[in-house]
């Protein structure tokens, strides 16, 4: 029977999931408020959960509302911390969202005010699209390097990449006949052409091959520290003392190493000088990954 419910509905009961779980407490307001709907409305979902899954929620006329039983398995939701952090974060609900000021969820959040790296949304529209369909793209974009700024040229895409920090995209560059990134925000003009993309992404050899980064706790850190740097990566170090089974591993595309370490701010010097307590970790297979993130080294 689960298979066979609506989207939206299904959308209503992942929420149901993700707030019982997390909160503890899920009501019939709180789906109410989370998706624009009538309380009856909200009762009859609760409803259908209780029968879909009747070991997993129980009522309490204390709180008046639904809470989760120790044995609870979800049946709709994702609750790993990686999918449901990001929804608590943008405020949303399910799939759906946003809903104001208020937390969905009930729980504050808070990220950077870091400033908004952004094109215009015509331009990001256009890119966007000569991705979407495959087509040549003429831009005109500032580069750092010393050719003329906003130069026109002309890009085949094939994807977005998020650091983080900041927005890219991969582009086949027939200027210099090769695969490149191009930030973003840099973009101050861009116009799908007709013409189709001759490149293909399997064609860009970066992108397409995976290497294994290996990290290591900064060999200044004390013992402490490296065993809760281990912890909050989920790895098990070696004995005291030892740094043998102090491994990192992270799969990456060779186009995007480089970010990886700047992201967790490697240190990446080759006597590893820099201060540890800003570059916690080090590269362990510096040899293998150079070549691909030259300019991440020092």
């Amino acid at each position: 029977m689960a298979d066979s419910i609506k989207w939206a509905t299904r959308q209503r009961l992942q929420y149901i999931e993700i707030t019982a779980y997390y909160t503890g407490l899920v009501t019939r307001s709180d789906v109410a408020r989370a998706f624009g709907i009538s309380d009856a409305a909200a009762t009859k979902d609760l409803k259908l959960y209780g029968t879909l899954s009747p070991d997993n929620l129980s009522y309490r006329h204390t709180v008046f509302g639904f809470v989760p039983n120790e044995r609870f398995e979800p049946l709709f939701a994702d609750l790993s911390p990686a999918g449901v952090l990001p929804m608590i974060a943008a405020n949303l609900a399910a799939a759906s969202g946003p809903y104001g000021d208020e937390p969905i969820y009930g729980i504050s959040v808070d990220s950077l005010p870091l400033p908004n790296r952004l094109p215009d949304r015509a331009v990001l529209a256009q890119i966007i699209r000569a991705i979407r369909n495959r087509n040549k793209l003429q831009v005109s974009y500032h580069s750092l390097s010393s050719r003329e700024s906003a130069q026109k040229r002309v890009l085949e895409p094939h994807s977005l990449v998020s650091t983080g920090l900041r927005w890219h995209v991969r582009a086949y560059n027939e200027e210099t006949y090769d695969f490149r990134d191009f930030v973003l925000s840099r973009f101050v003009d861009a116009q799908i052409l007709p013409e189709p993309a001759e490149s293909s992404p399997q064609y860009d050899d970066d992108w397409m091959e995976l290497v294994t980064l290996k990290l290591a706790p900064h060999p200044q850190l004390g013992e402490h520290k490296r065993t809760s740097l281990l912890i909050d990566y989920h790895c098990v170090g070696g004995s005291e003392g030892e740094t043998e089974g102090e491994l990192i591993e992270i799969r990456v595309r060779r186009a995007l190493i480089g970010y990886v370490l700047q992201r967790l701010s490697v240190d990446t010097s080759a006597d590893h000088s820099m201060n540890p307590d800003a570059h916690q970790l080090i590269v362990l297979n510096r040899d293998e990954i150079e070549p691909f993130a030259g300019w991440a080294f020092l």
